[in-house]
């Protein structure tokens, strides 16, 4: 291959990949990276042309590369998006009225804050929420005499988040979605994370009735969520997403606690009590995996002592590409 086509055909691979994992969820990026980031594309062609047709030698193809993939690094991992100036000095329209912007069942908000409010009546046994939408943080951790409870906060002129709700018998189905009505889901990170505040980061964070049992469904792009379900009745919990990161913490199994974690690269931590019966059984492929206080008991299967003879048991499947699995006891 001739060497000066070797870095526009970088660039365009380098392009194409990072778009087409943006957009199945293993990785998020702010868009704005491209426009902030000029003078790096600047630079990449600057050294390309230094060392273009005058010098084809294996040493300047590997100074070339080098610039390109640490521009595309700043462009991935970069968070200049968030920066304030010229291109995104705007400011955000926070809705902190208590009228009721509901239409056809669902409630939406473009770029703003918003209290969900789902009433509880002792007639709700098993309660599923179903949880959707990337570059978020979601964390649950506190009980409220209502069903469920939100709050919320979106940012970017596109962003809408909504719950819906249907009754069937004794079980309340909650839906909350945030997502990006142009179809691409944005990241977030911890900067300006103080007093519970996480600066300009999409944010939900949920109550549970402590009193029906909880089927919970999450499914994610980049995500972080932050789960505390020690004072919760779980039935069931799933976790699907990308590049996520997943911090859960369960308490006492029912008769069947069934939790299933499928993600690709991801971080997942679950803390389970000393005193739950639990068994893991995982297909984590390249993953790295730490189960501490279980012994295993065959392959891919680990359980704590008596689990056999427990009453309730907690069940742990997980599966994973390139993923980091650790599950504690507490």
């Amino acid at each position: 291959m001739r060497n000066d086509k070797i870095i526009p055909g970088a660039v365009l691979i380098m392009i194409g990949a990072i778009i087409l994992l943006h957009n199945f969820g293993y990785v998020a990026f702010h868009w704005a990276n491209f426009v902030y980031l000029i003078p790096i594309l600047i630079v990449i062609a600057g050294i390309n042309l230094i060392f273009g047709h005058n010098n084809r030698s294996a040493w300047a193809t590997v100074v070339k590369l080098a610039v390109v993939a640490i521009g595309f690094c700043l462009i991935l991992f970069g968070n200049f998006g968030r920066r304030h100036n010229g291109w995104n000095d705007y400011s955000y329209n926070f809705d902190t009225d208590n009228d009721d912007d509901s239409t056809g069942g669902k409630i939406v908000k473009v770029e703003g804050s918003k209290v969900f409010d789902e009433p509880y009546t002792t007639a709700i046994k098993v309660a599923e929420l179903n949880i959707s939408g990337g570059g978020a943080l979601y964390k649950l951790s506190d009980t409220t005499n209502q069903l469920f409870s939100a709050d919320t906060k979106v940012f970017g002129k596109h962003f809408v988040n909504y719950l819906t709700r249907t009754n069937s018998d004794s079980v309340a189905v909650l839906s909350y979605k945030m997502k990006n009505s142009h179809g691409f889901n944005f990241d977030f990170d911890d900067e300006g994370k103080k007093d519970g505040k996480y600066g300009r980061n999409n944010t939900a964070i949920f109550k549970l009735n402590p009193n029906p049992e909880w089927k919970i469904d999450v499914k994610t792009g980049a995500t972080k969520l932050d789960f505390d379900l020690s004072k919760f009745k779980v039935r069931s919990l799933k976790l699907s997403g990308g590049a996520a990161d997943f911090s859960v913490k369960l308490g006492q199994p029912l008769s069947a606690t069934n939790v299933v974690v499928s993600t690709g690269m991801s971080s997942v931590s679950i803390s389970v009590p000393t005193t739950a019966a639990c068994r893991i059984i995982s297909s984590t492929g390249l993953s790295s995996t730490n189960f501490e206080g279980f012994t295993k008991t065959k392959d891919n299967t680990y359980e704590t002592p008596g689990f056999s003879t427990a009453t309730n048991k907690l069940f742990i499947k997980m599966s994973g590409g390139m993923a980091d699995f650790n599950v504690k006891r507490y």
